[in-house]
């Protein structure tokens, strides 16, 4: 694929941003978290992995910013707004990369996505890259039900689900508790991150699948489990997440377990995005596992 930025058009006749950023024989496929979100978590790859010889192409999943957003409160549209779907869209990017033996990094969302395309075409890949993701979501939310009420006082977390029992999500004290969530266990360096005058977030996609932040599992994900699956990835498998991840550490090292030819790597002072949060660390975790993989030396 040619270097830069470029519209790609799905079969579907929907149009994805797409950019493609570095050179070298190693390529590195990237799925954006949210759900939706964007590709900018990645536009500094490139740069970071240039010492490895690195070609890194990301894209905007469909409703994302830079791509197409289609009104999905519509009948026609609310059919893409399924895991298959994603999937699906996923494997046509590839195709129209015309990528094969390539490495896939999927970051939150896209590591659920990325585990997903290994264990149904895990056969284009030469290595697996989850990023901040399990196997399974009933352990997340049990997680992450923990570290609010390990971060506030009993009446903190009393009012917090009372806001979210009656759907008053603009309640100031409640978006005040959020952001101290945020800034402890998503992103701990938000000055290191992307800026925009807007919001870049895709809300319909976000709010179908998770809710409304990152503390609040009652979307449509919230029964997605492929617990009993892990043990068939036979991809190498690089498994990397924050020492202050939203995700349960215990779970990671047990899928480490399950994963016959694995690597689990935590980045010091890093949340759920730890890539964002401690560059220097986490590139160097990455970059080593691409040249290891690619050249063929043991995990």
């Amino acid at each position: 694929m040619d270097q830069g930025s470029r519209i790609l058009t799905l079969d579907n006749g929907f149009h994805l941003y797409t950019r493609t950023v570095g050179e070298g024989p190693i390529k590195l496929l990237c799925v954006h978290g949210g759900p939706g979100s964007t590709h900018e978590e990645f536009e500094n790859f490139g740069d970071r992995l240039a010492q490895y010889g690195v070609e890194v192409a990301m894209y905007d999943q469909l409703g994302s910013f830079y791509s197409d957003q289609p009104d999905f409160q519509k009948s026609e549209n609310k059919k893409y707004l399924t895991i298959d779907y994603f999937l699906s869209e996923l494997e046509e990017v590839r195709t129209k990369l015309n990528w094969d033996n390539f490495f896939l990094l999927g970051h939150s969302w896209g590591g659920l996505l990325a585990q997903e395309y290994a264990l149904k075409y895990g056969f284009h890949l030469k290595g697996l890259v989850i990023m901040s993701m399990i196997d399974n979501i009933p352990e997340y939310i049990e997680h992450i039900n923990f570290l609010r009420e390990q971060t506030f006082s009993e009446a903190e977390v009393e009012y917090m689900q009372d806001v979210e029992r009656h759907d008053r999500f603009d309640d100031p004290m409640y978006n005040h508790l959020v952001e101290k969530l945020y800034k402890i266990y998503v992103m701990r360096h938000p000055e290191n991150a992307p800026r925009h005058l807007v919001s870049t977030n895709a809300k319909p996609v976000y709010n179908y699948f998770q809710g409304d932040n990152e503390f609040v599992m009652v979307g449509t994900l919230k029964s997605w489990d492929r617990r009993k699956d892990t043990k068939k990835i036979t991809t190498p498998t690089l498994l990397t997440f924050g020492d202050h991840d939203t995700m349960p550490l215990k779970v990671a090292r047990r899928m480490h377990q399950e994963i016959e030819n694995s690597r689990l790597v935590l980045t010091p002072d890093g949340g759920h995005c730890h890539s964002v949060d401690n560059p220097k660390a986490f590139f160097q975790t990455l970059g080593e596992f691409l040249d290891n993989v690619y050249y063929g030396e043991k995990l």
